[in-house]
């Protein structure tokens, strides 16, 4: 039996998590949900946006299930709080367009590798006595780069890539990015049959409009990765469609890349596509591979038939008409 901690949040997280675990719960494996409080409705609860009792259950569980939580200010964020305490240090992004939904570029897919426990999301951030001055401290480290570079080629080997793109500003972040590009360059000696690249940061958020078709797999620092995969999700639909999964040596956290709306929040017209998508992800990480594939196929034939799509895709079906119709064809294809 798998036990997944699920953590719906607030917005419209707990509204994707409903649909995610109806179809996680028809395929024939077993899983004990545990379902655990964070965000902004926890902080009114419990004092905190993520209590102690969440961040154990997570440690404990196989895996864990994010929907989405509303930043408060002078909180700590309780996703960036769960990546670090289980050392989920790469945030993989996977960027594909879905036949039946209108987007930019067709038959595109691509994958951006984001770190994840360090950069600007330090969180290290103070203001001077004067109060005229903020400074946020950006760490770098040696060791945190080498692990998601080196988990960046893993993941194109694996997959059969040909390519890997190092995103960074060495140019003017000298000491920083500059140890990230030295080391992307170490690393990739150790992949020959992977061609690696290099551009700045400006350069490459041209390029993803431009020509977005030339990349494989993409790895960059914290904010990097964060801003370029949210421009990424509009290139092929929208961040209702965009699933991600924070991946380390021992635990796996997966959540939808979109915020928690709070202007359709209890409306039930959320997009669960994103949630759904991230929870296969979950199973690949599982080694679950064959019910991966087929939520996967599932999803591809709902959004093929163009017959039901919440507002974001153009139609005026719920959140669980979409997560109802994918169970449908999962019904079909398993």
């Amino acid at each position: 039996m798998y036990k997944i901690t699920t953590i719906g949040g607030d917005g419209i997280g707990p509204e994707v998590m409903e649909g995610a675990i109806a179809i996680l719960e028809i395929l024939d494996l077993n899983f004990d949900f545990i379902e655990m409080e964070a965000g902004k409705g926890c902080l009114k609860k419990n004092g905190t946006t993520i209590p102690e009792e969440t961040i154990k259950s997570a440690k404990k569980s196989h895996a864990t299930l994010f929907g989405a939580i509303t930043t408060v200010d002078n909180e700590k964020s309780p996703i960036i709080v769960l990546r670090k305490n289980l050392d989920v240090y790469g945030n993989l992004r996977p960027v594909k367009s879905f036949e039946g939904i209108d987007c930019l570029y067709p038959n595109l897919e691509f994958y951006i590798v984001r770190e994840n426990t360090e950069g600007l999301y330090c969180e290290i951030e103070y203001c001077c006595e004067d109060e005229k001055t903020a400074v946020s401290h950006r760490v770098i480290t040696k060791k945190a780069s080498e692990k998601i570079i080196d988990f960046t080629f893993k993941q194109a080997s694996e997959n059969k890539r040909e390519k890997v793109t190092c995103i960074h500003k060495a140019n003017v972040l000298k000491k920083t990015d500059g140890l990230f590009k030295k080391i992307f360059y170490k690393i990739a000696k150790n992949y020959p049959n992977i061609k690696a690249e290099d551009y700045y940061v400006d350069a490459m958020a041209m390029y993803l409009v431009q020509k977005p078709e030339d990349f494989d797999y993409i790895v960059t620092t914290n904010l990097f990765g964060d801003i370029l995969s949210d421009e990424a999700a509009g290139l092929v639909g929208g961040l209702g469609l965009a699933p991600s999964g924070n991946i380390g040596d021992k635990h796996g956290l997966f959540e939808p890349v979109h915020g928690s709306a709070p202007d359709i929040a209890g409306k039930k017209i959320s997009n669960p596509i994103a949630m759904i998508l991230s929870s296969a992800m979950m199973l690949d990480f599982l080694n679950e591979k064959y019910y991966a594939n087929q939520i996967r196929i599932a999803v591809e034939n709902v959004l093929k038939k163009k017959k039901i799509a919440t507002p974001d895709l153009g139609g005026c079906d719920k959140t669980m008409d979409v997560a109802n119709a994918v169970i449908n064809e999962l019904k079909n294809v398993l």
